[in-house]
C-alpha cells in the first residue's frame, strides 16, 4: 500500500479542521501561543429542547459563543423532560432554522458538528423501518414428549429488552426451529453479554465488564449436558407459517427452541417527541443509508451551498448508548466469509448451551463477537466517515460507553476522536475514556484529540464556574485532550429577560449565556486555547505501549497503579503509558531502534502484553516480527487461540510460535530476558504474580525494567504534587507542569530533556528565559514555584551545549507590596436581580453578610469603584493583588480594561496605565446564580409571579416563579442550599511591584 505523502495529510487535516501540520518557527509558536488560531479555541454542545427554537435567540447564542472565544459546537435536540415547544424536529420550520444557525455560523466564523441522529447518541427515528433496525436472534422454548405427531403452536420470542421502545406493532420473523433433547440445558457463564444480547454502560453500572476473560485452560464441569450435532434437530420445514409446529417427534423429552429476530429496542434517545423510533442496524449499510436518506440528506440539500471550513463541517457520533446488537441480514453469509465456516450449527450456542464443548462453543461466541464487531466497524462507522467525506465533512466519534466493537477500534476510524469526563463530584467516573482517547491520537498521529467536558448530573447546580474547573482542565491537558467542548450550552429561546433560563434539564455544566459570570468567561477560554495549541505540537510522549487483549467488547484500562489515586481525575505517574488494541498493532507497528513506532505518530520502549493464555497466531506472527525488528516486550506464553478458526490446527500453531519466541511455554519463577532477534522478551517472577483479575504486570514492576535499562523517569517532582504532560517536535520539548493541590509549592522538578529552558505562561500568553536549573546525564532539574492550581510550560529548544549547571537569580519574580488600598467603595448592582444601583461600603466585606436582602442573596455582576493615589513609580513592573475574590473579576484602571482575573495569583498587571497621582480603579466581580436562585425561594421573594410564553415556547404552560429569577423545574430538583454562598470582592487590595523581566 503507498504512503501518503507528508503533503497530502496535511491538505487532509486542513480540510478536516486540525492544525497547522507545519512545524512552527519559534517566533511563529510564541505568536500563536500569545494570539492562539481558531483550531485550538474550544466549543460547546448547543442543545435544543425538544421544540424551543426561536430565530432571533439562536442569532445572539452564536454571537455570544464567538465574544466568548468560542468557535465550534455539536447541535444536538433532545427530549428530556422540559415542556415541548412548537417547532418539530426536521418539520419544514425547523429544518429553515437549522438553514439559518449554519447561515449565522458561515458569518460568523463558528464550525458546526450535526449529531449523527434526533438525541444526544444514535442514528435512528420514525422513519427507520424493524426491519432495518438493530436486531437480535431471540428464541422461545416448548417442551414436548415425543412418540407421536406434534400439531402445538410455539410462542413467539419475546423482544428481549423493552427498556427503551415497544413497538406498537411488533416485528417478528422466523429464522430457525430446533428440537434437542431437554436434558441440554444452558451451561455458558454470562450469555447475555457473550451472546451479545446486552453491552450496559461501563461507566455508570458496576460489575460491567471491560472485556470478557479468555477460557484457555478451561475444564468442562462435571455431569454437564452437551449437544452434540447428531442430537440436535432442525424442524424449521416443518414450522407454519401461523407458527404451529407439525411434527413427528421420536420417541423422548424435547426442547422445542423457536428462534427468530426481532428489534433490539434500542431507540433513538433521548429524543425529541416527533421523531421517537428505533435506531438503525449498525451492521448494514443499506440501513444506516437509509437513515442518512431521511435526515443529513435533506439538510445538506437544504444547506447547500456551504462556505468551506466554517458552518457545518461535520457529522458527529456521540457516546455509544445503543446497546448490542447480534443478528443481521446476512450474517451467516459475512461469517463464511471472515471466519471461513458456517455458523447455523452453533446458533443454538445463542440459548446459552453448549455444542461439543463448552470450550468450542466459547470459541464459536468469540468469534460471533468479533464478527459483529467487524460488521459495525466498516459498515457503520467506516461507512459514515466516506458518507461525511463524500459530502464535504468530517466526522468526530465519542466511541464509550456501551460499545460491543470495541473502543480504541471504533474511535480509531474518526477523523478527529473525542472522550468525555464528568466533573469531578457530579457525575459519573470517565477517565478511562480520557486514556482511551489520547491513546488513539498518539497512536494514529492525529494533533487534535476533542473531548466532551465538564458533563455534570443536577447536583452541580451552578456550582461550578472558571476557577472551580481549573485543576480538572489542567488535568485533562496533561493527559492530552487539547480540544475542548463544553457539555453544555442550552439554546437560550426565553430572551434575557429570564435568567437562568432554558437549561438541558437537569444536565450541565451551565456553560451558556445565562451565567452571571460569561461576560468575563474569555479569559479562562484564552488560557485553554493556549494551552490547547501546544499540546496540539508535535507527538505524545510515553514510553510503555499496553496492548488490550483480543477479542470485543473491550475497553482499555492500565495496571491501577500506573494511576495516582485522585477520585474521578487520577494523574499519570512518571513513565507515560497508552493502550493499543491487536488490530491497530497489526496494521501500523513496527521497530526502528529499538523502539516501537507508528507512522508520523508516537513511539515506545517497550510493550506490555495482557496477561492473557489465548491469542491468534496473526497477532502472536506480528510479535514475533516486532522482537525479531528490536521491540522490548513483557508478556507471558499463549498456549491457545480464542478462535474456532482453523480449529485445533490454530493452537498447535499458537503453542509453535510461543515457544519459538519464549523458548517454553511455562513461566519461570524468577523474571527472566530472553534474546530474540534484535529484541527481548521478559516473562515470569513477580511480572506475572499481581492478582489473577490484573490485566497487566504491575506499573511497578514495568518501570523497574525501563529503570534497569537506562531509560529515566520523564518527569517527576520531589514531593509528587505537580502533574504533567509531555509532547516533542523536532526541535523542542514541550511539558505542561501543573501544580495539584491548593497549596503553593516550591518544587524541585525533573525533566527528561536538556537546551534552553523556557516558561510559558498560559494565562498571559507571556514567555520568559529560565535561568536556574541543573542539567546532568540528559536530566534538568529546575526549582519550580506554583500557587494553588496555577500550571505553565516549560520548554526546551535547541541543539548547542548547555552549561551543565546555571545558578543564577531565581526562576521567579519576587513582588513587593507597594500599597493597601484600604476605605470606603463605592458599589453598584444590576437592580434586575435585586440589587441596589449604588451603595458605599465603608470597607470591602463578604455580600452575603451584609444586611440588605438584596445584596446577601445577590447573584450578577457587582462594580467596585474607588479613587487610588500613588507615590512615585519606578522603573519597575506593577500588578494589583484582588485578594479573594467570589468568584471572578475584571479591571479596569483609568478608564483601560486591563483584563480578567480568574485563578490564582488573582493578580493582574497594570503597568502600562497606572500613572503617579491619582488613578480611577473599577472591578467587576461576578458570583454565582446561587444565592439570588435560594433567595427566590424564600419569603419575600419566592413563588410571587408568574411566566407564561404566548409563542409556543414551553408548550405555553404558565410557571409560578420567585421575584427575579426563572429557570426550568429539572434544572432545580437537586438545589439543597440553605445558605448563600461566599461572594463579591474581598480583599485586601494592593498594588505589588516586582523588578522588570529581562530575556
Amino acid at each position: 500500500m503507498r504512503t501518503p505523502s507528508i503533503l497530502t495529510f496535511c491538505l487532509f487535516f486542513s480540510i478536516f479542521a486540525a492544525p497547522e501540520c507545519f512545524a512552527q518557527s519559534e517566533v511563529e509558536l510564541k505568536d500563536s501561543f500569545k494570539y492562539p488560531p481558531e483550531s485550538s479555541k474550544p466549543g460547546v454542545y448547543w442543545y435544543f429542547m425538544d421544540g424551543n427554537l426561536n430565530r432571533e435567540e439562536m442569532t445572539k447564542d452564536l454571537e455570544s459563543m464567538k465574544k466568548a472565544g468560542i468557535n465550534n459546537l455539536i447541535f444536538l435536540e433532545v427530549g428530556i423532560g422540559v415542556p415541548r415547544g412548537s417547532v418539530d424536529f426536521m418539520s419544514e420550520e425547523w429544518q429553515e432554522l437549522f438553514v439559518h444557525a449554519v447561515r449565522e455560523a458561515e458569518r460568523l466564523g463558528i464550525k458546526i458538528l450535526l449529531g449523527a441522529g434526533p438525541g444526544w447518541c444514535g442514528s435512528g427515528g420514525p422513519w427507520v423501518k424493524p426491519e432495518e433496525s438493530m436486531k437480535h436472534l431471540v428464541f422461545s422454548e416448548t417442551e414436548i414428549t415425543g412418540g407421536k405427531k406434534l400439531n402445538i403452536e410455539l410462542p413467539v420470542p419475546e423482544q428481549r429488552s423493552t427498556q427503551w421502545h415497544t413497538m406498537k406493532d411488533p416485528y417478528y420473523e422466523d429464522v430457525a426451529t430446533y428440537a434437542v433433547p431437554n436434558s441440554a440445558v444452558p451451561v455458558i457463564e454470562d450469555i447475555n453479554e457473550k451472546a451479545l444480547y446486552e453491552r450496559d454502560p461501563y461507566s455508570s453500572k458496576p460489575n460491567v465488564k471491560p472485556y470478557l476473560p479468555a477460557l484457555a485452560n478451561y475444564k468442562e464441569p462435571e455431569n454437564s449436558k452437551v449437544l452434540v450435532p447428531s442430537e440436535i434437530i432442525d424442524v424449521t420445514a416443518f414450522l407454519q407459517e401461523n407458527g404451529r409446529l407439525i411434527w413427528d417427534a421420536p420417541k423422548g423429552k424435547w426442547t422445542i427452541i423457536r428462534m427468530g429476530k426481532r428489534v433490539t429496542g434500542a431507540s433513538t434517545r433521548p429524543s425529541p417527541e416527533p421523531v421517537i423510533g428505533l435506531e438503525s442496524n449498525k451492521m448494514d449499510t443499506t440501513a444506516f443509508r437509509n437513515h442518512l436518506r431521511n435526515y443529513t440528506d435533506i439538510l445538506l440539500e437544504k444547506t447547500a451551498p456551504r462556505k468551506e471550513g466554517v458552518g457545518w463541517i461535520g457529522f458527529h457520533m456521540d457516546s455509544w448508548e445503543s446497546g448490542a446488537q447480534n443478528w443481521t441480514e446476512g450474517i451467516a453469509d459475512e461469517f463464511k466469509k471472515r471466519r471461513g465456516y458456517d455458523p447455523e450449527p452453533y446458533f443454538l450456542a445463542y440459548t446459552g448451551r453448549a455444542i461439543e464443548s463448552v470450550e468450542i462453543t466459547e470459541r464459536f461466541l468469540w468469534d460471533l463477537r468479533q464478527t459483529c464487531k467487524e460488521l459495525v466497524l466498516e459498515n457503520h462507522a467506516e461507512f459514515g466517515k466516506n458518507y461525511a467525506h463524500n459530502n464535504g465533512l468530517e466526522l468526530t466519534i465519542e466511541p464509550y460507553d456501551m460499545n460491543p466493537a470495541g473502543d480504541l477500534d471504533l474511535g480509531a476510524i474518526a477523523d478527529v476522536i473525542m472522550a468525555e469526563f464528568w466533573s469531578n463530584g457530579f457525575g459519573f467516573e470517565t477517565s478511562y475514556a480520557v486514556l482511551q482517547a489520547t491513546s488513539i491520537s498518539h497512536i494514529k498521529g492525529h494533533p487534535v484529540v476533542a473531548a466532551e467536558v465538564f458533563t455534570s448530573n443536577n447536583n452541580q447546580a451552578w456550582q461550578l464556574y472558571p476557577w472551580a474547573m481549573k485543576s480538572q482542565s489542567d488535568w485533562a491537558l496533561a493527559h492530552g485532550i487539547n480540544r475542548f467542548v463544553y457539555h453544555t450550552f442550552a439554546h437560550k429561546p426565553l430572551g434575557e429577560q429570564h435568567r437562568p433560563g432554558m437549561t438541558m434539564g437537569p444536565y450541565g455544566v451551565h456553560w451558556d449565556r445565562g451565567q452571571t459570570w460569561w461576560p468575563m468567561v474569555d479569559a479562562y477560554h484564552q488560557y485553554i486555547s493556549r494551552s490547547s495549541h501546544m499540546m496540539q505540537q508535535g507527538q505524545g510522549v510515553a514510553d510503555i505501549l499496553y496492548l488490550t487483549p483480543e477479542g470485543a467488547p473491550m475497553i482499555f484500562t492500565p495496571p491501577a497503579d500506573a494511576l495516582e489515586d485522585n477520585e474521578m481525575i487520577p494523574d499519570k505517574k512518571g513513565y507515560g503509558f497508552d493502550g493499543c488494541s491487536p488490530k491497530m498493532l497489526m496494521e501500523r507497528a513496527s521497530v526502528e531502534n529499538g523502539k516501537i513506532v507508528f507512522p508520523g505518530a508516537s513511539s515506545y520502549e517497550i510493550l506490555v502484553l495482557p496477561n492473557f493464555e489465548t491469542m491468534t497466531p496473526e497477532l502472536l506472527e506480528k510479535i514475533i516480527l516486532l522482537v525479531e525488528q528490536g521491540a522490548k516486550i513483557i508478556g507471558l506464553p499463549p498456549v491457545k487461540s480464542p478462535s474456532l478458526v482453523n480449529y485445533p490446527d490454530c493452537d498447535t500453531q499458537v503453542r509453535k510460535l510461543a515457544e519459538k519466541l519464549w523458548g517454553t511455554l511455562q513461566s519461570p519463577h524468577k523474571i527472566s530476558e530472553r534474546k530474540f532477534g534484535a529484541g527481548t522478551i521478559y516473562q515470569g517472577g513477580k511480572l506475572h504474580n499481581s492478582s489473577a483479575d490484573e490485566l497487566y504486570p504491575s506499573y511497578k514492576n514495568t518501570i523497574e525494567l525501563l529503570a534497569e535499562s537506562g531509560i529515566p523517569e520523564d518527569f517527576k517532582s520531589e514531593n509528587n504534587s505537580i502533574r504533567f504532560g509531555h509532547r516533542k517536535t523536532d526541535d523542542r520539548d514541550i511539558y505542561f507542569v501543573s501544580n495539584r493541590t491548593s497549596d503553593f509549592q516550591k518544587v524541585n522538578c525533573t525533566f527528561r530533556a536538556s537546551g534552553e529552558i523556557e516558561i510559558w505562561t498560559g494565562t498571559t500568553g507571556e514567555t520568559r528565559k529560565i535561568t536556574k536549573y541543573t542539567t546532568q546525564n540528559g536530566l534538568t532539574t529546575i526549582p519550580l514555584e506554583f500557587f494553588p492550581y496555577e500550571s505553565y510550560f516549560v520548554t526546551f529548544s535547541g541543539s548547542e551545549v548547555i552549561p551543565a549547571s546555571n545558578q543564577e537569580a531565581g526562576n521567579f519574580p519576587v513582588f513587593t507590596k507597594v500599597k493597601t488600598i484600604e476605605g470606603a467603595w463605592d458599589v453598584s448592582f444590576n437592580t434586575k436581580f435585586g440589587g441596589p444601583e449604588n451603595i458605599k461600603f465603608d470597607e470591602l466585606m463578604d455580600c452575603t453578610e451584609h444586611e440588605m436582602r438584596g445584596i446577601k442573596y445577590y447573584s450578577g455582576i457587582a462594580t467596585y469603584r474607588k479613587t487610588i493615589q500613588v507615590e512615585k513609580l519606578g522603573n519597575k513592573e506593577y500588578y494589583i493583588d484582588l485578594g479573594v475574590v467570589n468568584d471572578i473579576a475584571r479591571v479596569r484602571l483609568n478608564g483601560k480594561d486591563v483584563g480578567v482575573v480568574w485563578c490564582a495569583p488573582w493578580r493582574i498587571d497594570i503597568t502600562k496605565v497606572l500613572k503617579e497621582g491619582e488613578n480611577q480603579l473599577e472591578i467587576e466581580v461576578a458570583n454565582r446564580w446561587i444565592n439570588r436562585l435560594l433567595g427566590d425561594r424564600q419569603e419575600p421573594d419566592a413563588n410571587i409571579r408568574t411566566v407564561k410564553f404566548e409563542n409556543g415556547l414551553l408548550g405555553g404552560k404558565e410557571f409560578t416563579t420567585g421575584r427575579y429569577t426563572f429557570t426550568i423545574d429539572a434544572a432545580m430538583r437537586s438545589f439543597n442550599f440553605t445558605e448563600p454562598l461566599s461572594s463579591g470582592l474581598l480583599g485586601p487590595v494592593t498594588i505589588q511591584e516586582t523588578k522588570k523581566i529581562q530575556n
